[in-house]
């Protein structure tokens, strides 16, 4: 299983039944560096095992049986289609694995509750974000995020231009159709593009072929647009952008886009031309978190202090969360006593204070920025704007 959806990430969220195993993984896609990918799974199983065994006294045999749907995994067929990195949860009569675009550290944790804080970059400004490489002879569909990117294969969608008029629709049918797009959404693209000069495709009918292609294409994307918050930035000539921008019905279709043919770009190359397109996109909201943060924390509506923060999240009081991924803070608390426990490392029943704010927050509806630790106010492992 590949993308996650926030319906599936409130499914593990909620799942707290019995010991609960969450592995993290990088995983290599291509080159000699592939074959390190069972080897780092293993070790991880085999932590996992331990872990079981030591901490919470399962004997070898019942403590393998736990990880044996992980294992089962171990085949060569599934290494060879991997993302970046692979997170695995297991719990009793529950697994579930996720092949996703971040690049996780290694790590095993085994709690009462899955950890899911290095997911969290995927509800933040480490999101997703879409590119469309637009030509009349090939359409292709990347989704990248600040490290990442990947192409979209896509099935039952046109692809070309020749391809899209062989399911001509009726005039009416393709008049209805315009009118729909250019008033269906908020975006402010949505009007009648005007050309002029030499090899305007105003001048033929070829406009009229291209816009039911991007028409046709519009619908057709959309169903490969998983997570629907994430912007899409177009790549293509100058005059094949418009067209595009007449037919969308995308709500979040950047204005910014990449002028000139996406033939000469590979995938990479077309991260770094479009990341800083997306980048404010994503960090505007985090910039004004911060401001935000700054004004409340001398008057009690904000705070770094871990113990106010859990107990905050806990509450449900957390409208903005700042957490540093990559870090673990071990410990437990007692919503009924509002005790907080924190222990340098892991101990039996502990669980990361950093997950279980995330979570809460998470479950409360307030927004999660996991973020680089620098990144966190007051150079903190979290800190919170408080809803009152």
């Amino acid at each position: 299983m590949s993308l996650l959806s926030i319906d599936e990430l409130k499914t593990l969220v909620e799942h707290s039944q019995g010991l609960c195993v969450s592995l993290y993984m990088p995983t290599y896609t291509r080159g000699a560096e592939t074959r390190q990918n069972p080897i780092r799974f293993k070790n991880l199983i085999k932590q996992a095992q331990e872990y079981l065994q030591e901490e919470y006294h399962l004997d070898r045999n019942d403590a393998v049986n736990f990880v044996q749907p992980a294992m089962d995994l171990d085949k060569e067929e599934f290494w060879q289609h991997q993302d970046e990195g692979l997170a695995i949860f297991v719990g009793d009569n529950f697994f579930q694995y996720y092949r996703l675009p971040l690049n996780f550290n290694e790590l095993v944790v085994v709690s009462d509750r899955f950890h899911l804080k290095p997911l969290m970059p995927l509800l933040t400004g480490d999101g997703e974000f879409y590119i469309l490489a637009l030509s009349q002879k090939e359409v292709r569909l990347f989704m990248g995020t600040r490290d990442t990117i990947k192409e979209i294969e896509m099935e039952n969608v046109p692809h070309n231009m020749t391809e899209a008029l062989q399911y001509d629709e009726p005039e009416n049918s393709l008049q209805n159709r315009i009118s729909t797009s250019r008033g269906g959404t908020n975006n402010s693209f949505q009007q009648t593009g005007v050309f002029h000069g030499q090899g305007s495709p105003d001048t033929d009918d070829n406009r009229r072929n291209i816009l039911q292609f991007f028409l046709q294409l519009d619908r057709g994307v959309q169903d490969y647009i998983t997570n629907k918050q994430a912007p899409l930035v177009l790549m293509g000539v100058d005059y094949l952008l418009p067209i595009y921008q007449e037919a969308n019905t995308y709500q979040h279709l950047l204005e910014d886009a990449i002028t000139g043919n996406p033939k000469t770009l590979g995938a990479e190359e077309l991260h770094t031309q479009v990341w800083p397109i997306v980048e404010p996109y994503f960090t505007q909201s985090q910039k004004k978190a911060i401001d935000q943060y700054q004004e409340l924390v001398g008057v009690g509506r904000a705070s770094s202090n871990l113990k106010e923060v859990v107990s905050a999240a806990c509450y449900g009081r957390v409208a903005e969360l700042f957490v540093a991924v990559g870090k673990q803070q071990w410990g437990n608390f007692d919503p009924q006593a509002d005790q907080l426990q924190i222990h340098e490392q892991p101990e039996p029943g502990d669980e990361d204070l950093l997950n279980l704010a995330s979570v809460q927050t998470f479950l409360n509806g307030g927004t999660i920025y996991a973020v680089e630790p620098e990144k966190v106010p007051e150079g903190a492992s979290l800190a919170a704007v408080f809803r009152y």
